[in-house]
């Protein structure tokens, strides 16, 4: 445990990432005096860093401790033991943690920590679950994993009793291999999903399920749960909780909340949010998509456990915004609009696209797909990728070959030739590219006034979303 009392610089190695970043910010807010260090410092998080005032320096070194001269280090998982700066931190002895222990000490603890955890889902259920809580005046903290809408940042440190977190499941720091979520101290959690993802760090199912077992057994009993019942996962764990649980789902009858009279169109989702057969307020929510209405369900189940009540929560559902990145607009050129999506596991994939559908009923969908994540460039869901299925709401595939890495063992790659096929032999046109250039050239060509184009990637996608803009312009 650090004596926060006594903690006046910190200093954060692999300050870029968004978590760390965000986390810089919030030190700031709180009367610390900031630095950080990185390898590659680039907008958006540079810009950010910059306005709060935060001193970076780049590139990873020894000097930068001498500068920072910091009473703490909080060191990133991006960071490895054979770090320059995090050697040097060790060999003179100065004190270090992880981000995740200093939040979960410095900001969770004196508060109520509510913590979203889950494959799918937990940035936009967090960031709303914070939203809900400042709309009805109860002034929370929170930290999310993308930038919300509403308040143009990913963090805020308010005055009031709660702190809404996102909880990860990825590992600590190269000193703590658990993951990150153990620290978070929940009180109150909502668990939106359960399938396996970060092949990287877990072995099979069963090692990704057994870390939410942890997590729902840091429940305390007088804690509350909010379970999303469309997953026998979800269920099996949630029944190892010892406090109370609440189901929800959108499309599971007997769950204790559900969405009835569910109606998608180009306004949003309109919705009677019902609890245990009970309607309890009709809802208009601006952030369409069925699966945003179980997410919406889970931060309903929530909201009241923390005592808002149900007139509060459906005008707090219907004033988010969301949170960009999901299915953000990016832009209109020739007639076609341009769509951002984070979505990368095909069933947030599958989700992303119907979620569209409902926004722009009559439009054809062009979809373009970056398999960038350490699990998406594996062959672990070809399956799911291949399927026509997943695809069913585009007209038109789009896929880019990810790039050869050491990090994934050719025997484990994803045939993505091979994915092209299963998604062509279900009647759906579907392409693969070497390049996001060549990429842009095709959908620009295949593309009408009218269409949509959904690009998705939890990364950066080459830039796709301006160069399809200028080039649908031109």
């Amino acid at each position: 445990m650090i004596d926060w009392s006594s903690i006046r610089r910190v200093h954060l190695v692999g300050v870029a990432g968004t978590g760390m970043g965000s986390f810089a910010g919030m030190l700031k807010a709180a009367g610390h005096e900031v630095t950080g260090s990185d390898e590659n410092v680039y907008p958006p998080m540079s810009t950010q860093l910059e306005r709060w005032g935060i001193e970076v320096m780049t590139p990873y070194g020894a000097g930068n401790l001498e500068r920072a001269r910091p009473d703490l280090v909080v060191v990133g998982n991006v960071v490895r033991a054979v770090n320059v700066e995090a050697t040097a931190m060790r060999e003179r002895g100065l004190p270090h943690t992880s981000f995740p222990a200093a939040l979960g000490e410095r900001f969770i603890a004196p508060r109520h920590g509510c913590v979203v955890v889950g494959t799918h889902g937990k940035t936009t259920t967090s960031a709303l679950l914070g939203f809900l809580l400042h709309h009805a005046g109860r002034d929370p903290s929170f930290l999310v994993g993308g930038v919300t809408r509403d308040f143009e940042s990913n963090f805020r440190l308010g005055r009031g009793p709660h702190f809404v977190v996102e909880g990860d499941e990825y590992d600590t720091a190269y000193f703590d291999k658990g993951p990150k979520f153990l620290h978070y101290r929940p009180r109150t959690a909502i668990f939106t999903s359960c399938e396996l993802d970060h092949a990287d760090i877990y072995r099979d199912e069963a090692h990704y399920e057994s870390a939410f077992e942890r997590f729902v057994e840091l429940l305390p009993p007088d804690g509350f749960l909010a379970a999303c019942s469309s997953y026998a996962s979800v269920r099996r764990i949630a029944g190892g909780a010892r406090c109370q649980v609440q189901s929800y789902a959108v499309d599971r009858p007997g769950a204790d909340w559900e969405a009835r009279d569910l109606a998608l169109s180009p306004e949003g989702a309109r919705f009677a949010l019902v609890h245990r057969g009970e309607r309890l307020a009709n809802v208009l929510m601006p952030v369409g998509g069925a699966h945003n209405v179980e997410n919406a369900l889970g931060v309903a189940a929530a909201a009241t456990a923390l005592g808002l009540a149900p007139r509060e929560i459906a005008a707090g559902l219907g004033a988010f915004r969301g949170v960009k990145r999901r299915q953000e607009v990016r832009g209109t050129a020739g007639g076609v609009t341009v769509i951002d999506d984070f979505a990368h596991h095909p069933r947030a994939v599958r989700k992303t696209l119907e979620a569209i559908r409902g926004a722009y009923p009559g439009a054809r969908l062009l979809a373009a797909f970056e398999p960038r994540s350490n699990t998406s460039r594996r062959n672990l869901h070809q399956r799911e990728y291949a399927d026509p299925a997943t695809w069913a709401e585009a007209a038109e595939v789009f896929l880019l070959r990810p790039a050869p890495t050491d990090r994934v063992p050719e025997s484990e790659r994803l045939d993505l030739d091979a994915v092209v096929a299963g998604i062509s032999a279900g009647g759906r046109p579907a392409a693969a590219f070497a390049g996001v250039d060549d990429m842009v050239g095709a959908i620009a060509h295949a593309a009408r006034p009218g269409d949509v184009v959904v690009a998705m990637s939890n990364g950066a996608f080459g830039g796709i979303w301006g160069k399809l803009l200028a080039g649908l312009a031109g």
